[in-house]
């Protein structure tokens, strides 16, 4: 990440400061837990008991193109054709949630930029059908808010980069309708070749609104170049380590080291695919991001209801506790499991904010077009 951080320093994690031996009351809890560092405690238990006060920010969900093919639904009472609904993200205790809004493959233009409006449409949809349980959420605040009212916080994004239509009045429009991360893949301006002179301008439009980059998928020299020139930190929500299973999504371990360098966040998704077939595969991902990349740089993406396999013991977004037990045996310390599931997100969102408003107070909306840029 660039400079601007430096300069302007952000204050440190709320979260990292809480003494977990006296945690907060906690709205998703369902009765009081001992403390969280009792050695004899069962690693389930600890796990649920953790997850209590930092429950977990998933960075994935394909939950709304899920929807679009069921004619009637109820989150609230349970949805068994999905792989995400209330009752199982109170069991798994997830507090925070981004919903992908990435298209199929192959439509670009105007086709891209509706169906992604008809996503966003019907994501605020379901948000206003079940107001128990689910509330949208713009800001780190908004969140922390959301949370504690005892709902999930929906944020709205991944969107594809064709959802522009390579306009930056359409990302300013999105942004408004609640846009909070754009994954810089399939467009023009952001190939295999790396970012042209128009994608570095949406990219730093994205920095002066406070949409983050998603980088999962993108080429090296595309990682590399936003890394450079952006000036709030990045995500990866679907990439684990290439080093231990070879899927083009995941990150070598030397982009792993620069994405924690600039203080990124990788988002290791419960995939069979990427991550392996059982719990201990997912586990050794986030072993080996968090060795590289460094804790405060490492997060989970459910990518439920996205089309994918899951481990059997990750099958559904009930199944967190079952992950963090795992991480608990390994000896992961409670500090270090609290930014995985909660606080690291909430650094990545706070940061991009502040970023924000500092480059409003130095920039004016960009007028550029990808013609006179890219020619």
């Amino acid at each position: 990440m660039a400079d601007l951080q430096d300069e302007l320093h952000t204050p440190p994690e709320v979260d990292a400061l809480d003494d977990p031996s006296e945690p907060p009351a906690d709205p998703f809890a369902a009765e009081p837990h001992a403390a969280l560092s009792d050695p004899d405690d069962a690693p389930l238990e600890r796990a649920h008991a953790l997850l209590a006060v930092h429950p977990v920010a998933d960075g994935y969900s394909g939950l709304p193109w899920a929807l679009r093919h069921l004619h009637w639904f109820d989150l609230e009472l349970g949805e068994c054709a999905v792989d995400t609904d209330l009752p199982r993200l109170r069991e798994g205790h997830v507090g925070a949630l981004f919903w992908s809004l990435h298209l199929p493959e192959g439509l670009q233009g105007e086709r891209a930029v509706g169906a992604t409006l008809d996503q966003l449409d019907l994501v605020k949809t379901v948000v206003r059908n079940h107001p128990e349980g689910l509330r949208l959420a713009h800001t780190v605040g908004q969140v922390t808010d959301v949370r504690n009212c005892g709902r999930v916080a929906v944020l709205l994004g991944p969107a594809s980069a064709a959802s522009l239509g390579d306009s930056l009045g359409i990302l300013r429009s999105l942004h408004a309708l609640g846009l909070r991360v754009l994954t810089l893949t399939g467009a023009s301006w952001a190939s295999e070749e790396g970012l042209t002179r128009f994608g570095e301008e949406v990219l730093r439009e994205m920095n002066r609104l406070g949409v983050l980059a998603d980088l999962s998928g993108a080429s090296a020299d595309t990682i590399r170049r936003v890394l450079a020139v952006s000036k709030a930190p990045v995500l990866c929500t679907r990439s684990a380590a290439r080093a231990l299973r070879p899927h083009p999504a995941n990150l070598p371990d030397e982009l792993l080291a620069e994405l924690g360098t600039a203080r990124g966040l990788c988002m290791v998704p419960l995939t069979a695919e990427q991550t392996g077939t059982t719990v201990r595969d997912v586990a050794d991902h986030l072993d080996h991001v968090r060795g590289l990349a460094g804790p405060e740089c490492v997060g989970l993406s459910g990518t439920y209801d996205a089309g994918t396999a899951h481990p059997w013991d990750l099958r559904d977004a009930s199944r967190y506790p079952h992950l963090v037990a795992e991480l608990f045996r390994r000896g992961w310390p409670e500090a270090d499991i609290a930014m995985l599931t909660w606080g690291n997100v909430q650094r990545v969102l706070r940061d991009g904010d502040f970023t924000a408003r500092a480059a409003q107070m130095r920039r004016e909306p960009s007028t550029a077009k990808i013609g006179e840029l890219d020619g």
